[in-house]
């Protein structure tokens, strides 16, 4: 969420999408300004896919650069550092990779003039690795998605090329293409804050669902990592209070505080209505101090660094560990300074682990990697 501090004349995400009108891609803006909420829609609703929890091994390399040749060979000797693909990834599989564009590109070069996918936005050379090993590894179907601000994000980073590569297909999850409707999803055994979430049917469908999300801290939910990446599956026009609020104002609540309460378990709820089979934490070339440059005081920094695992749960511990948080703290201290800890709601809800002596570390070790974060003021 878009914060003020400091500079009150600053153009914040939220002011810039509620006066540009980007608050959703293309013709879902039409009708700006009514100040009701959508009205609810008949989906039909379905069962959420089901995984067991796996196990707690994250794999850990050093990167310098987003060469294509690097990144697949470090990504392929972490794939086999964790046993290999076989257990996730069978022949014939529909696979759906889950990427972060977060805010638009409308925030292209903004944060100290370099290029987005080298500060906020997951690097596509990560995900053309990921999706090559899925290739290899037997997947049929491939598939990028993302709940995508304007369809030209995909092109401006780097993703129409690297789906037509990998002939991979581009799904904006705020649409519902290529279906006719949204479709309701039951949260496993009820939430605390959402008993049920709108997805496009093909996150239902699919056989594998993996996550690539950029190593960064969050404004409200402390970091932002495989877990957090999946805010991002529910289509924003159904889930403003208000059409051109330009964000999920509905999970967030009315107010900072109470988005410290829910945003936490909502990322829980997500995870539960739409299991992920594996993660991998971007963090090669990122930046500190917030998810994005609508937050002020970003700075680009370089950790070298990349972090996988078939239990998100445990990935996201690592890569929290490897920004120097500890990825157990209590709620509203750093990194989770205004909200309670997602990877520990996660863990009482047995989704995983966030204790770093039940995690299994393959590659290299956190203290060789670990870079210094500064949290999200």
């Amino acid at each position: 969420m878009a914060s003020k501090s400091g500079n009150d004349h600053k153009l914040t995400r939220r002011d810039f999408l509620r006066t540009a009108g980007l608050a959703t891609a293309g013709a879902l803006m039409a009708g700006c300004g009514k100040q009701s909420p959508p009205e609810p829609t008949a989906a039909p609703t379905v069962a959420a896919p089901s995984l067991a929890p796996m196990p707690a091994t994250v794999a850990i390399a050093q990167a310098d650069n987003y060469d294509a040749k690097v990144v697949y060979d470090r990504l392929r000797t972490m794939v086999d550092g964790l046993g290999g693909l076989s257990d996730v990834v069978k022949s014939g599989d529909r696979v759906a990779i889950k990427i972060n564009m977060t805010g638009g590109i409308y925030w292209e070069g903004k944060v100290q003039g370099l290029p987005g996918v080298d500060t906020f936005i997951t690097h596509p050379e990560v995900v053309r690795a990921l999706g090559q090993l899925a290739l290899d590894a037997g997947a049929k179907e491939l598939y990028i998605v993302e709940a995508a601000n304007q369809w030209d994000s995909f092109a401006v980073w780097g993703y129409e090329q690297v789906a037509e590569d990998l002939g991979a297909t581009l799904i904006d999850l705020n649409d519902t293409k290529p279906y006719k409707d949204f479709v309701t999803v039951k949260v496993p055994g009820g939430g605390v804050v959402y008993q049920e979430f709108e997805f496009n049917p093909l996150l239902t469908e699919i056989d594998v669902f993996m996550s690539v999300s950029k190593m960064k801290c969050h404004n409200i939910c402390g970091v932002t990592h495989t877990m957090k990446n999946l805010v991002g599956l529910v289509p924003l026009q159904h889930y403003e209070r208000k059409k051109g609020d330009g964000y999920r104002t509905m999970l967030h609540g009315p107010d900072e505080k109470s988005a410290g309460y829910r945003m936490p378990r909502i990322i829980v709820e997500l995870n539960k209505a739409r299991p992920l089979h594996f993660g991998v934490v971007d963090g090669i070339k990122t930046a500190e101090g917030g998810e994005g440059p609508w937050i002020q005081g970003m700075n680009a920094v370089e950790p070298h660094v990349l972090i996988a695992g078939k239990n998100v749960v445990a990935t996201d511990a690592v890569a929290t560990a490897a920004m120097a948080f500890d990825p157990t703290a209590a709620s509203m201290t750093a990194p989770f300074i205004r909200a309670d800890n997602h990877l520990q709601l996660a863990y009482e809800a047995g989704l995983g682990t966030n204790r770093l002596e039940d995690i299994t570390i393959v590659g290299e070790a956190i203290e060789t990697i670990k870079h210094s974060f500064k949290v999200s003021v």
